[in-house]
């Protein structure tokens, strides 16, 4: 057994012991990214005792150096590791956490070519990538190996993770499909609080060892959210879609998504020179003029189901906009769409399709989150 000593707090939790400890030394556990996430979850899981046994392995794969812009949240890193490959730096630290760990490093990037071998020296995956390739790369990965993922994304000011057990629902039947690339911030662009990545990698944390021992509810079928501004969380369920198509190999998932959206509506106005967008306060004010329903425009959601039950603006309609090409002929011509999201990113590229499909339409800049900020708090935040 690991040294009893080292980890007592934890083997005197209610229905831990010496049977979890043991669990989580001959654990084998691949960890995708040493960066926002990484750091706070990877010297978690060595601080419980993974992979201080002989059987048990952690793996760190990342083909990223260590810059001063990750700093302020990779808190794995110091400042003399700038220029360092991430794995030796974050190898390096947690061995001096716990020497017993067993940690090995592949210092390259998670991919379809490879991601199947890798997956045959490990029981779980744990992903704290940064974009949507890589995630829909892990989660479909896990599901041809048939071991559970646990999975986080953090930026800005919130941060979601989950769970995809066994035969269980599984990241696609949250996400049907992918957003559009200039429907998505980064960490680069969009930011990110520290906080954040400390809240959500400890939660990942949690669930590796919930899974790994058996303590504890894991997040199955389930999503929690967290919103640094308001400290709340918000938890949603969801269950397998029955629209989903197998997954029975691995795809180019740079390609899947990095569709190019189409050209029009380019520079932000239509061919007749006339705005595609309006603020928050803007769109308050012509709801408010607009009082008979003929008049009223469309709102139109294009997040995704578990974004609309969490918060909407009201008698909005629901078309995720990977649905959307299937569902636009049904949309009206006779009356305005005002299209939103949850930025006013992916709504840029709903706009486009509206407006190429015929459909007269403008999208709410800044979103939601505008609205909620400029003209409804009650609209909650998330």
């Amino acid at each position: 057994m690991p040294d009893a000593s080292r980890h007592a707090r934890q083997l005197a939790l209610p229905g831990f012991g010496v049977g979890g400890q043991d669990a989580l030394a001959r654990a084998r556990v691949l960890v995708i990214g040493a960066g926002g996430l990484g750091s706070v979850l990877l010297p978690q899981l060595v601080g419980a005792g993974l992979a201080t046994g002989p059987a048990g392995r952690l793996g760190i794969i990342d083909d990223d150096v260590v810059e001063v812009s990750n700093l302020h949240r990779q808190h794995l890193h110091g400042t003399a590791d700038v220029g360092r490959a991430k794995v030796d730096s974050a190898a390096e630290r947690l061995r001096a956490l716990d020497p017993a760990v067993t940690i090995v490093t592949h210092r390259q990037r998670f991919t379809s070519e490879n991601a199947l071998d890798l997956l045959a020296d490990y029981d779980l995956l744990v992903d704290g990538s940064d974009g949507f390739a890589t995630r829909y790369l892990a989660a479909d990965a896990a599901l041809l190996r048939g071991i559970p993922l646990v999975w986080g994304a953090v930026l800005q000011y919130g941060g979601q993770t989950g769970v995809c057990p066994v035969g269980g629902p599984g990241y696609r039947d949250l996400f049907p499909s992918p957003p559009s690339p200039d429907a998505v911030l980064d960490c680069a662009t969009g930011g990110v609080l520290p906080s954040v990545c400390g809240v959500i990698g400890a939660i990942m944390a949690g669930q590796v060892v919930a899974l790994l021992t058996g303590i504890g509810d894991a997040l199955v079928g389930r999503v929690t959210t967290y919103d640094a501004r308001t400290g709340r969380f918000r938890e949603l369920p969801f269950g397998h879609d029955p629209h989903s198509s197998p997954v029975t190999e691995l795809i180019d998932y740079e390609e899947f998504c990095g569709a190019t959206p189409a050209a029009s509506a380019e520079g932000h106005v239509t061919a007749e020179g006339s705005t595609v967008e309006l603020t928050a306060p803007e769109l308050a004010r012509l709801l408010d003029a607009s009082v008979a329903a003929p008049d009223r425009p469309l709102l139109l959601d294009v997040r995704e189901p578990w974004e609309h039950e969490l918060t909407a603006l009201p008698d909005s309609t629901l078309v995720p906009l990977g649905q959307l090409p299937a569902a636009i002929d049904a949309l009206p011509r006779d009356r305005e769409t005002i299209v939103y999201c949850h930025h006013g990113i992916r709504s840029q590229d709903a706009l486009r399709q509206l407006l190429a499909a015929g459909i007269p339409a403008r999208h709410l800049v800044g979103g939601i989150d505008a609205w909620s900020r400029e003209v409804d708090p009650a609209i909650a935040r998330y």
